[in-house]
């Protein structure tokens, strides 16, 4: 077997030096998972996943530039601002889980690792996650029925974006069990639950079957190609970062938090948690997304046709407050799953699918 560093010198040669650096860092962070055994809904069978495997991961998140579009996904930078809005809310004892669950070379930052489902999704291993991002409806009902709509394609129960969110909460329930007791991979279960509340935020999320939630519906925005679905995923964003952010994540971010704090939002933010328990908040964000997705996404739109400033500039408001929702609902998860709010979470039955972690030590070769 290769030393870790032998193998990622052979990678480094298929991406950018810049890339590389960036590479390193994140496969470090990964190995540090250490080896998986992914189950998939209805499949009962555990696959070993290797730490190279991780690494081919990895390198994902690093070539995001010439790779095709990640369908069925808020941008990268969607997620990142939901994470970071999220993280800058919790409370001690969240906060702790979070940096003890997160491997050591991110700095604590959940972040940086919030992509990680996107870019896996599409791998043997993973391919199971795949309609954990998103829900199908009917075709302008408009409307979210749980025990409809949430089922994977071959209508197996509970496989879709709300189901996903009640999974891997109950997975990450077991928390303070200890590790001698946990039969699930937290670390995982932590990403999963930290993308999948960004993904259940995207009105095109929870869109109509037919379209596959406006991937099938092909425009233009401004002057170059797109479809509805990424008009919402990464155009509208992209666009506000290049046209008013000087494309500065962090200018970006300061506004949506100014709006959380003393802005347009203020007032509404104490009710965006109440929902009965975490169990049912899915269905309900899930419902939103799609009461959103008809008002505004697919509302007076053609296949053909070019969207460009007045659907930008009325739906950039949209997108800016689901992205902030998501940060804050889901520091409201991990601040209720790790602290002491846990104790008012209703029990649930175990998971449907899981991912545990085989503990190894790690024994590659230094780089």
């Amino acid at each position: 077997m290769l030393a870790r560093n032998q193998v990622h010198r052979r990678l480094y040669y298929s991406i950018s030096s810049s890339a590389a650096v960036a590479f390193a860092h994140t496969s470090q962070a990964i190995d540090r998972l250490g080896r998986y055994n992914t189950m998939a809904s209805g499949g009962g069978k555990g696959c070993m996943l290797a730490g190279s495997f991780l690494r081919a991961a990895a390198l994902g998140l690093v070539v995001l530039a010439s790779a095709a579009p990640v369908s069925r996904s808020w941008s990268k930078e969607g997620h990142v601002l939901t994470c970071q809005i999220a993280q800058d809310l919790l409370e001690p004892d969240a906060a702790h889980a979070v940096r003890n669950l997160l491997p050591e070379d991110v700095g604590g930052d959940l972040s940086v690792l919030c992509v990680w489902p996107d870019q896996v999704r599409h791998w043997y291993k993973y391919r199971w996650s795949g309609p954990l991002h998103f829900i199908d409806t009917p075709d302008k009902a408009c409307t979210f029925d749980y025990a409809r709509d949430c089922h994977g394609p071959d209508g197996a129960k509970d496989m879709c974006v709300a189901g996903a969110i009640a999974n891997f909460t109950s997975q990450l329930l077991h928390y303070k069990h200890g590790s001698a007791d946990r039969k699930y991979n937290l670390t995982e279960a932590l990403l999963f639950l930290s993308h999948f509340m960004g993904d259940v935020h995207q009105p095109m999320h929870v869109g109509f079957t037919s379209d596959q939630g406006g991937n099938s519906i092909d425009l233009r925005w401004f002057r170059h190609k797109s479809n509805l679905h990424h008009v919402w995923d990464r155009e509208i964003i992209q666009t506000a970062l290049a046209e008013f952010y000087d494309k500065d994540m962090g200018t970006f971010r300061k506004q949506l938090e100014h709006n959380l704090t003393k802005g347009t939002w203020s007032d509404d933010v104490s009710s965006w948690g109440d929902c009965e328990d975490l169990m049912s908040c899915p269905t309900k964000y899930a419902t939103e997304s799609i009461s959103l997705a008809c008002k505004w996404a697919y509302s007076g739109v053609h296949e053909g046709e070019t969207l460009s400033d007045d659907y930008f500039e009325s739906r950039l408001p949209i997108v800016s407050r689901r992205i902030a929702q998501g940060g804050v609902r889901l520091a409201m998860f991990l601040n209720r799953i790790f602290g002491h709010h846990n104790r008012a979470v209703r029990s649930v039955a175990d998971p449907i699918y899981v991912s545990t972690m085989a503990q190894e030590h790690d024994t590659a070769a230094p780089s």
